[in-house]
């Protein structure tokens, strides 16, 4: 079962269940300073008013079909995330995890204080999940990466499925042997994975939209069969997508009514 909610995390979480739900993953504003934006176009062939080209000389004509954006600026970022993730932690049963994914700009800090939130023993990992695309810095090391923080209710009761962990290829199998090369190796806290391909099925269109397989992959193994999955900043609902895959139920939230609309009709298949 899926449920999608409109409305502010603030507002909608404390109207839940006290521990409600199995894993919470949320992909917050990251404070860039900006305003996030996707927008998507429309090609149709047109021989009289093309102005574009394309195979065999045919002309074409673009036209703007719709755009996500939200603005991506706090004056105090902690002031706004916290009490929204204290709230979705009330909503986690007691040996569940808290997924919080973030960059640079402010993981560092939101790492200290959910240090003070939930104590140092229950923070597990720091994932990082790298990637190769976009442009190059000239000034500095290009940021090619998000962090994932994963903090356990009880660090000493937790689902962690290590079965359910995909394969991945060794990159030297001939040192390795047949048998080991041929089932692959588990992931460590660095996960390569390529953005969601800008003309790929998987797109919705919404702006800082995060691949699947990341977020399955946090569901699969961090989650069991039958159990809720929880995202507070639901965004274009990939969460939900993930959750409905590996046969879990979701609540997603999101207090944007484009994104709910989109995930509305991303997620009817699973409704």
């Amino acid at each position: 079962m899926g449920q999608i909610i409109l409305g502010d995390a603030l507002t909608v979480l404390p109207t839940l269940p006290e521990a409600c739900v199995d894993l919470v993953y949320v992909d917050p504003p990251f404070n860039t300073g900006r305003t996030q934006e996707r927008k998507r176009i429309k090609t149709t062939r047109d021989e009289g008013a093309g102005t574009r080209k394309g195979f065999g000389g045919a002309k074409y004509v673009t036209t703007p079909v719709s755009s996500s954006s939200y603005a991506d600026q706090f004056d105090d970022y902690l002031a706004f995330l916290m009490p929204r993730l204290e709230a979705a932690v009330r909503c986690l049963s007691k040996t569940g995890s808290l997924f919080v994914h973030l960059d640079f700009r402010e993981v560092h800090y939101v790492k200290v204080a959910l240090d003070r939130m939930l104590g140092r023993s229950s923070f597990m990992n720091e994932i990082i999940w790298a990637y190769d695309y976009g442009g190059r810095s000239r000034s500095r090391w290009s940021a090619k990466h998000d962090s994932i923080l994963w903090y356990a209710r009880n660090p000493k009761q937790y689902t962690f499925n290590y079965e359910s962990i995909d394969r991945i290829p060794y990159m030297a199998p001939s040192l390795v042997g047949p048998e080991k090369a041929a089932r692959g190796k588990t992931p460590t806290d660095v996960w390569w994975n390529t953005i969601v391909p800008t003309n790929g099925k998987e797109r919705t269109g919404y702006a800082t939209q995060k691949p699947l397989t990341i977020v399955r992959r946090i569901v699969r193994v961090h989650s069991r069969p039958g159990e809720t999955v929880l995202d507070c900043f639901a965004g274009s609902g990939t969460t939900g997508e993930a959750a409905a895959l590996e046969g879990r139920n979701f609540v997603l939230i999101d207090k944007s009514t484009e994104a709910v609309s989109i995930m509305k009709k991303r997620l009817a298949p699973y409704h």
